[in-house]
């Protein structure tokens, strides 16, 4: 098989992953907390096409475009309390929003 080695792919998955998995940790802001979790989605990604590429197989590149979708639902819904909490002025710290008030 030529072009790019298996080693590749799963080395900058990891490195992908840890990078959103430390944005995580760190951050508190919920816009950038969506914005390391969606790193990690695609680090996953990028894990499933250069597996499906090295078997020479197109499922895995399908269940990409999966969780891709799974992603893009997931900006969705988050984006979409983090506007309505926004919009009430209440600070946008993931500490004091551990509890949703109807």
């Amino acid at each position: 098989m030529t072009g790019v080695p298996l080693a590749f792919y799963i080395g900058l998955s990891a490195a992908m992953f840890l990078i959103g998995m430390l944005g995580v940790m760190i951050r508190r802001n919920p816009l950038l907390l969506l914005l390391a979790v969606e790193l990690m989605l695609n680090s996953a990604n990028v894990a499933l096409v250069g597996f499906s590429r090295h078997w020479d197989d197109s499922a895995g590149q399908i269940f990409a475009l999966v969780v891709m979708v799974v992603a893009a639902a997931e900006v969705v819904i988050g984006l979409g309390l983090v506007v309505a909490t926004f919009r009430q002025r209440i600070e946008l710290d993931v500490d004091q929003l551990s509890t949703l008030k109807g």
